[in-house]
């Protein structure tokens, strides 16, 4: 007898399995049918064949289809409709006490996208990329399309001191400005730099990005955590760590949000002129401020001793892959040397796309709707937990795209809301996802959540916000 059947959109229903642990064809059928729906490879929505047209593929009687159906209809896995035939059944979420503890099965892929630090890309200035890649491309000279400089066009870079002086209040002369494929690989030149001048040890705030604990680690440094408070990193202990650099989100930490206090900032600078350390000052979005004054850049302090690093990946998109340093002028030639070896060069067109948006007005114009859109965006998610879910303290709300919510005590644990979150089709990160692994182990503590709000479409974010809303409320 055939044991595959091939229907719909060239599914297959394998009967093998359930017949080699001896049940019969009936039990069989209506196993490899839950076993499809339970794992989403039957799509809730999905119409299945008629019972006739499935009985003759699998060669069995029509009456055991039939049966199968109502079985199953019966348990919830399928819906018989008048004149549609049967299809299988929307599902909600299961309950918290549901999650198996061997394990549970695998969501089904997320519909709705709130991992924290993506923007909307739907945003992103098509027109206004396209006319400035027109102009640049038109007055361009023949010799920026070959082998040049690894730091990056020159148009760039004089375009970026401008704009970062102008908009972050960084020091920056374009002779010490690096172009890169983003912050990613710009704090892998920088580590690698570091590790020429023997640096062993990098100190991180106590809760961050594991992707750039994993770029410390490939450049052969092992990391040290600071604890975080109120205001922000504890940089008065970094003497303590040993470490001969530190990365700091100084102006909105990721991703509680606060903001390094200024007596920390200056701590900060210290102890790197004591020691001869380094700071590297990730300012992945600092164009987003909604409810305060924008907040400087660290390496105002002393640019002899922070590296300023920015990107395009918030205020455009992270496709772009198009990063900045703005480094000490001991460090040039080093990190210069670390770019020969990993790449040569970054792109030419994209970056000559992007000084002509710069110098044009056009950047500016599209971070000024970038963030109507986005405050708008916070505050309608505020407003939906506030009236759905008040007992959730949201937080981190001043700036950036993203929220982290604190779960009260007595709520599903972070495992349990992930998994609940999967079935709610929504993808998102725990808080504890974003904590360091070199940091202390923490004791018991209410569940936390960080929320990207900017990824969405406008289309999708009222449905995003439901789910959200469903989840903590549970």
């Amino acid at each position: 007898m055939e044991s595959w059947a091939t229907f719909g959109g060239d599914l297959h229903l394998d009967l093998s399995a359930g017949r080699a642990r001896g049940l019969g064809l009936r039990a069989a059928l209506e196993d490899a049918l839950r076993t499809a729906a339970r794992d989403a490879r039957l799509a809730p929505g999905t119409r299945l064949p008629s019972s006739r047209a499935l009985s003759a593929d699998l060669g069995i009687a029509r009456n055991t289809v039939a049966e199968a159906y109502a079985q199953l209809t019966a348990e919830g896995w399928l819906t018989a409709r008048q004149g549609s035939g049967t299809v299988v059944a929307e599902r909600g979420a299961p309950a918290a006490s549901a999650v198996p503890a061997a394990g549970p099965p695998p969501p089904p892929a997320a519909r709705y996208d709130l991992t924290p630090g993506r923007p909307d890309l739907s945003l992103f200035p098509r027109s206004a990329w396209l006319a400035a890649a027109r102009r640049a491309l038109a007055v361009a000279p023949h010799e920026a399309l070959g082998y040049s400089d690894p730091r990056g066009r020159i148009e760039l870079r004089r375009a970026l001191a401008g704009y970062l002086a102008r908009v972050r209040g960084v020091r920056a002369d374009p002779e010490r400005i690096l172009v890169c494929a983003g912050y990613t690989q710009g704090l892998r030149l920088v580590c690698g730099a570091l590790r020429e001048r023997g640096v062993r040890a990098v100190a991180v705030e106590e809760y961050g990005l594991p992707p750039q604990q994993r770029v410390i680690a490939a450049a052969g440094l092992a990391t040290v955590a600071l604890p975080l408070d109120g205001g922000g990193a504890r940089t008065d202990l970094l003497a303590a760590t040993g470490a001969g650099a530190v990365v700091l989100t100084s102006a909105h930490q990721f991703p509680t949000g606060v903001a390094l206090r200024a007596s920390r900032r200056s701590a900060a600078v210290a102890w790197a002129r004591e020691t001869g350390g380094l700071v590297i000052e990730d300012d992945y979005d600092g164009e987003f401020r909604y409810d305060r004054h924008a907040v400087g850049a660290l390496q105002a302090l002393d640019p002899e001793r922070v590296v300023y690093a920015g990107t395009t990946s918030k205020s455009l998109a992270p496709g772009l892959r198009l990063g900045w340093l703005v480094l000490p002028a001991e460090l040039v030639e080093p990190v210069v040397r670390q770019k020969r070896l990993a790449d040569t060069q970054s792109g030419v067109l994209d970056q000559l796309t992007l000084a002509e948006l710069i110098t044009s007005g056009g950047l500016d114009r599209h971070v000024r709707r970038c963030r109507s859109h986005y405050r708008r965006r916070r505050d309608r998610l505020v407003a939906a937990l506030a009236e759905r879910a008040p007992q959730v303290e949201v937080t981190g709300l001043a700036a950036g795209l993203h929220a982290v919510l604190r779960l009260p005590s007595g709520s599903p644990t972070e495992d349990e809301l992930l998994w609940q979150a999967g079935w709610l089709g929504l993808a998102l990160h725990s808080l504890s996802f974003c904590r360091a692994e070199a940091a202390e182990p923490l004791p018991d503590a209410p569940p936390g959540l960080v929320i990207g709000y900017g990824t969405p479409p406008e289309r999708e974010f009222a449905g995003a916000l439901d789910a959200l809303c469903t989840l903590v409320r549970l």
